[in-house]
């Protein structure tokens, strides 16, 4: 095994880890933070040496005086796929991640709509999905592609007039204005696949009460004619699922991948959420790096996992696996590039 020497450490760098579906992009930097802060790589070892190993503080000055990390986009806690992580001076990196191009494949789920148009949240109405082709998804399609401008959730918690949009739909307190659309660049979006009712996917047994279905109506008001939100139901057939398919999509940086599967769902006379989303491109780091390019891989999370039980034996390049693992794929921001010495 050639052994990778650093001509100086500690290093500031970029990697990128594949995040699990489930916790919070937040949550993943914490735990990433007790190994990267108790490693020579990226802490000094005078540091290590006078504080000693252990748990690392993951807020107030302390936390970052000791290593600073952060992430380049956060994933919602559904979503997996494509995190980009910096240290020390490779925080200062990380912007460049939140405007560049992203790719992403995302499974849809017809026939019910949520508060947070993922199956996170809640059922927010239902409505016929029978009679919807993929044919009919081809030619919406069109809609989304190009430049478009897109509306984000109104359950998110972004803020208008200091008060965050789900505070007005929880509370039905009317938006003092239309929410502002953004303009996104939609490169690319295909169906990948067509799973028809071949799937085990449902709808979120969690639904809106009648309370919460009025105060969603009465937040609208003041921006949709006449909003009504209600089911439609159509007859049940037996045990058979509602539609999903599979759709890959090459966007911009701010773009709602979420959004773009709600607002597909109306376009076909249906509702639509998402239930699976996965990125797999984020600028150069992707989980297929292409051949032949200065794209770079990800770190599998499971590497890190087994290392927060059990760092295992230093090697006889003087890294542990995880440290390994990450130094295959890390972009130095300051500081000269690893050389390999038989």
């Amino acid at each position: 095994m050639p052994k990778v020497t650093f001509p100086q450490l500690p290093v500031s760098g970029l990697f990128a880890i594949t995040k699990p579906s489930g916790p919070t992009s937040m949550s993943v930097i914490n735990d990433l933070k007790q190994l990267v802060g108790n490693s020579r790589l990226f802490v000094e070892a005078d540091k290590l040496e006078k504080r000693g190993k252990g748990k690392i503080p993951t807020k107030g000055k302390r936390a970052r005086e000791i290593v600073k990390i952060g992430q380049g986009g956060t994933l919602d806690p559904l979503a997996d796929g494509v995190l980009v992580v910096g240290v020390g001076k490779g925080t200062k990196r990380l912007n460049e991640f939140l405007d560049c191009v992203k790719e992403y494949r995302t499974t849809a789920l017809l026939g019910c709509e949520t508060d947070t148009y993922d199956s996170e949240g809640s059922r927010v109405r239902v409505a016929p999905w029978r009679h919807v082709t993929r044919e009919a998804v081809e030619s919406a399609l069109n809609k989304f592609r190009g430049e478009i401008h897109q509306a984000p959730p109104i359950f998110s918690a972004l803020k208008m007039e200091g008060r965050p949009l789900y505070d007005y739909a929880r509370k039905g307190i009317p938006l003092p204005r239309p929410i502002e659309k953004r303009k996104v660049t939609i490169h690319s979006l295909d169906i990948l696949e067509w799973k028809g009712s071949a799937h085990q996917f449902r709808w979120p047994e969690k639904e809106f009460t009648s309370d919460e279905k009025n105060a969603m109506q009465k937040a609208l008001e003041g921006v949709e004619e006449n909003p009504i939100i209600k089911d439609e139901l159509e007859p049940a057939v037996g045990d058979e699922s509602p539609t999903a398919f599979v759709l890959s999509m090459k966007v911009s940086g701010g773009t709602y991948v979420r959004s773009i599967v709600h607002d597909l769902g109306h376009a076909v006379g249906s509702a639509a959420h998402v239930v699976t989303l996965t990125r797999s491109r984020q600028g150069r780091f992707a989980l297929e790096p292409a051949a032949d390019s200065e794209d770079k891989g990800c770190v599998p999370w499971d590497v890190f996992s087994r290392a927060s039980e059990s760092e295992g034996d230093v090697g006889e390049d003087g890294w542990t696996q995880w440290e390994r693992e990450v130094i295959d794929r890390l972009e130095i921001v300051e500081g000269p590039k690893p050389q390999k010495t038989s």
